[in-house]
């Protein structure tokens, strides 16, 4: 894993390469030698150069050293904003790290925590294994007994590391085949993006013992000389934790910072972080808030981490559905930041979620313009690429996402999925076999496999490839391709058909067919009747009782404002009537809640906000969805009624 320390020594060294009087500051040709270095396939113009060392300056005023320029704290602060990817850039310039700053290699366990350290060559605090992080003075350690403690938790760790990996309990997951989840993991984006998730066995005896241990190391910090002393401990032993993938454990000793100082926005950031990894979203977007509501309090302090703040917010509240409120808190971020490219590129992804495809394309395409190997953004700019009809240029986007990143799996089945649309079956099936070579338990990219192999007239493979689908999972969709597959292999029927392989039809009397009249639905009526009947499909609006539309009349307080025409409407946000829908739709799962927002906001917001100002008439929006949810005809026209004619 790149620590913090790494990260530090590697903005050091970018650093000293362009800071070429030797004067500790990056003046504007030194800056601009840095940012076209570290973008080799882009061409600046000296218009987008100077605009970029404009804002460069302008946002890190307080890091500017007179004729100078920008300091190393500076640049070091507009990696932790998401200026740039120091990884990449470190590669990008082909530098490399001393061997003194490499951290110091783990050592066999030994029985007790004394014994331990007696055998660790003891350097000085700031110069031991432990992350950067802890030297920060915005965020680090500050009392010497908390360098205590962090040694002590070190040594257990490495000790339950050791014993799970002997007994095979500990495993690691490569996440690198799968998209960059975007977020914020320190106060500060994180480059650690590739890093192989660890599990760790909770249900052994060794991990019930390490728990106890460090139970009484957090007791040992609650028996400090002082309150602030206390926070320390308990915010060192959180990020030790957090670093090494013990999140449920970190939880604690940041949850107990929390209480220690309540209105510091890291222990609230930190903790945000560790209930979104675990999967308890709605608990990770109070911590969110709460370090919002602490950062905004704390004026220019912690203003710097406000669009990280934003950033983890929206992906929480994405946990829970909410895409069309996360898509305002990454618009927040890149305000704050505007060269936050995962905000920009988180902004993109929501907005197709929720079928917004110009707008993301347009977002996605900025955040490929600041980091142009971004493989991720890529892949979602040709996935709205590919809704919008532009199949050409979506299948050179994603090819650039597999060129930067071979194993991307979202990009080879999504490319596998365009190339069916197309009617491509042959090179459809090659992008699933590579999607399994990465992934071979993906059994959506196994059935269509055999999908597209069975639109390819390769019917022995497509069978072969749906066997192997069955044994990695039994979902209905397997057993409807099965029996399609069936029907298509039946032998042609003799008869009607005639004998040159004709298949055989039915025969049906004109007597059985009805004659037109009056009381005969037209088509284009018909027609309209199954395409309301699928949206209720598709957004389980059918399912909604019109008596809680009612109540959310009586109890949404939308302001009165008045449109071009003078009629007063109660205006409300998109990002609010999503959370009124959500209470609508309480029973749906989030992923499912998402597919039914994207095609309301498609079918009925995008038309009800003709003027693009991202508020609707709440009013207007009950009368269209009042008569197709539940419940007596009467009680559905009344609502359209009451919206129309006032309350009756």
């Amino acid at each position: 894993m790149t620590t913090r320390g790494s990260r530090s020594e590697k903005v050091k060294r970018i650093f000293q390469q362009f800071d070429v009087n030797g004067d500790g500051g990056l003046n504007r040709e030194e800056m601009e030698a840095l940012v076209v270095a570290v973008n080799p396939r882009v061409r600046f113009s000296q218009e987008q150069i100077n605009a970029i060392l404009d804002e460069v300056f302008k946002t890190y005023g307080e890091f500017i050293n007179g004729e100078k320029g920008l300091t190393f704290d500076g640049l070091l602060r507009t990696y932790d904003d998401g200026a740039g990817d120091v990884d990449r850039d470190f590669d990008a310039l082909g530098l490399e790290l001393k061997p003194d700053n490499v951290g110091v290699s783990e050592e066999a366990s030994s029985s007790s925590i004394a014994d331990e350290r007696s055998n660790v060559v003891m350097e000085p605090h700031k110069k031991q294994r432990t992350a950067a992080w802890a030297a920060s003075p915005n965020h680090g350690i500050v009392f010497d007994d908390t360098w205590k403690i962090v040694d002590d938790l070190e040594i257990l760790i490495k000790r339950l590391k050791s014993k799970q990996a002997k007994d095979g309990k500990l495993k690691a997951d490569n996440s690198d085949m799968y998209s960059d989840a975007g977020w914020s993991r320190e106060l500060g984006p994180s480059s650690e993006i590739s890093e192989k998730r660890i599990f760790w066995d909770e249900s052994g005896h060794d991990y019930s013992i390490f728990v106890k241990e460090v139970a009484g190391l957090r007791s040992r910090a609650d028996n400090a000389r002082s309150r602030e002393e206390a926070f320390d401990g308990h915010m060192a032993i959180g990020k030790i934790l957090y670093e090494h993938q013990l999140y449920k454990q970190a939880l604690i000793s940041f949850k107990r910072a929390c209480e220690l100082q309540p209105t510091d926005v890291r222990p609230h950031f930190r903790s945000g972080n560790c209930l979104y990894i675990i999967g308890r979203h709605a608990e990770a977007k109070e911590e969110f808030l709460l370090a919002l509501d602490a950062a905004e309090a704390g004026g220019n302090q912690w203003y710097y981490l406000l669009p990280q703040i934003y950033v983890n917010l929206g992906i929480a509240l994405e946990g829970e559905g909410m895409v069309i409120s996360a898509c305002e808190h990454y618009r927040e971020a890149a305000i704050l930041c505007p060269t936050h490219f995962r905000a920009l590129k988180l902004l993109g992804s929501a907005l197709f979620g929720v079928g917004e495809c110009k707008a993301a394309v347009k977002a996605l395409e900025e955040a490929i313009y600041l980091k142009n190997d971004y493989a991720d953004a890529h892949c979602d700019l040709a996935s709205a690429l590919h809704a919008m009809g532009d199949d050409d240029n979506a299948i050179k986007e994603f090819q650039k996402a597999i060129d930067l990143k071979p194993g991307h799996v979202d990009a080879l089945y999504n490319l596998g999925g365009l190339y069916m649309d197309m009617g491509r079956y042959q090179r459809a099936s090659e992008m699933y076999t590579r999607v399994l070579g990465v992934w071979p338990n993906h059994w959506r990219a196994q059935l269509n496999k055999a999908v597209s192999l069975l639109g390819a007239g390769e019917n022995e493979e497509a069978k072969r490839a749906l066997k192997e689908a069955l044994k990695l999972t039994n979902r209905v969709e397997l057993h409807d391709a099965i029996s399609h597959l069936k029907q298509i292999q039946k032998k042609r029927l003799k008869g009607n058909g005639g004998g040159n392989g004709e298949e055989a039809f039915v025969v049906v009397e004109q007597t059985k067919f009805k004659t037109i009249d009056e009381r005969t639905t037209l088509r284009q009526e018909l027609a309209i009747a199954l395409d309301i009947r699928a949206f209720q499909r598709i957004t389980r609006l059918n399912r909604c009782d019109v008596e809680l539309i009612k109540k959310e009349m009586t109890e949404t307080d939308a302001p009165l404002s008045y449109s071009g025409n003078g009629i007063p409407e109660r205006s409300i946000r998109k990002a609010s009537l999503e959370g009124i829908l959500r209470r609508l739709l309480n029973f749906l799962k989030p992923e499912t809640f998402v597919g039914s927002v994207k095609v309301i906001n498609q079918k009925i917001l995008s038309v009800l906000d003709e003027t693009e100002s991202g508020r609707v008439d709440l009013g207007m929006f009950f009368a269209v969805i009042a008569p197709i949810c539940s419940g007596p005809p009467e009680k559905r026209k009344r609502i359209v009624l009451i919206h129309c004619c006032g309350d009756l």
